[in-house]
């Protein structure tokens, strides 16, 4: 039977809204730094979709998006026990995550879209439960708390490696744990007591810094004059050695004088005496003699005439006449 031209308006605008239906629900968008995973009937199918727009079978196949950059999960209000029985609680973990892509269809069927509950949240209870068991209020919430962060992420690691490759943690922040508050407030009094131990003991140390320094500086004054004593008592001492070594050369130079004068005088007396041997011969005193005599006369008048001696041993007679020479020789 032939349809009539409302009919066929109806039927078209139909079909329209149909195929706008089925391509609504077809069409989707996957973000950037995310993999989308699909499923039909419930099953997870083994394909996986980039960043970009797909298309799927609408009604039958559901897609969640599964991000695979650095993301932060946070773990709130965490209950831990000690082993002292005190019970503390964590306001926040923050655990830091990437999943690679690669691995994002095992971990999904394994674990499904939300991994990070099963692999994070309940794996930081677990583990910081594990911690705090072991150890004492006092080493959780001083001693050891800054051990805490590394710890925690160094047993999830090595959990995720066996169940779960490809995703891995990058950082654990641990927040103060809450105590209780008469605890809180013993331990308040207690680290202001530490803090005036420690300023008490710094002031100490600072005392014995500034003795020390007075000390050394002591020292180095105490070394320094006696480098300066000594200093000038070598200076001393070489001015000493000087003044005898210039009296030594000046006593030598005196003595080398004087022995070159001796020398020279009996070189002198010795060269004389040999000119005195080579020249008063016999016949050269007899010649002096007789000249002697000529240059220095003398007359005497009278009855005697004294004796001469002359150079031989001989004396004139007694008679002679009154005219007498007499030799007068100066010295």
């Amino acid at each position: 039977m032939p349809l009539s031209p409302l009919g066929e308006h109806g039927l078209i605008v139909g079909v329209l809204l149909s195929f706008v239906t089925i391509f609504n629900y077809s069409l989707h968008r996957i973000d950037e730094g995310h993999v989308g995973v699909y499923y039909r009937g419930g099953a997870l199918l083994p394909v996986t979709s980039q960043p970009g727009f797909h298309m799927m079978v609408p009604f039958l196949t559901t897609y969640r998006t599964v991000q695979v950059t650095l993301q932060t999960d946070e773990v709130k209000n965490v209950p831990c026990g000690t082993s002292g029985g005190v019970m503390i609680y964590f306001d926040r973990i923050e655990v830091v995550n990437v999943l690679s892509p690669a691995s994002v269809s095992d971990i999904v069927r394994n674990y499904t879209a939300d991994y990070d509950k099963s692999l994070i949240f309940n794996k930081v209870h677990h583990e910081l439960n594990q911690f705090c068991s072991v150890h004492s209020l006092h080493e959780v919430y001083i001693d050891l708390f800054d051990q805490i962060d590394e710890n925690l992420k160094q047993a999830l690691q090595r959990e995720l490696n066996e169940m779960a490759p490809g995703l891995t943690i990058q950082a654990v922040r641990v927040t103060k744990p809450k105590i209780p508050e008469v605890i809180r407030k013993n331990y308040e009094l207690m680290e202001g007591e530490k803090t005036k131990l420690l300023i008490s003991t710094q002031h100490q140390k600072v005392v014995e810094k500034d003795a020390e320094t007075e000390r050394k500086k002591a020292i180095i004054e105490a070394e320094k004059e006696a480098q300066v004593a000594k200093i000038q008592f070598e200076q001393k001492i070489m001015e000493k050695e000087s003044l005898q070594r210039m009296a030594q050369i000046e006593d030598e130079m005196h003595l080398a004088r004087q022995k070159s004068r001796t020398d020279a005088e009996f070189y002198q007396s010795k060269r004389q005496s040999e000119a005195n041997d080579l020249l008063l011969t016999p016949q050269y005193l007899e010649l002096r003699k007789y000249e002697a005599l000529a240059q220095n006369n003398k007359i005497f008048y009278g009855s005697n005439i004294p004796n001469m001696f002359v150079q031989g041993g001989c004396a004139l007679p007694d008679k002679q006449p009154t005219v007498a020479v007499e030799e007068i020789i100066n010295a």
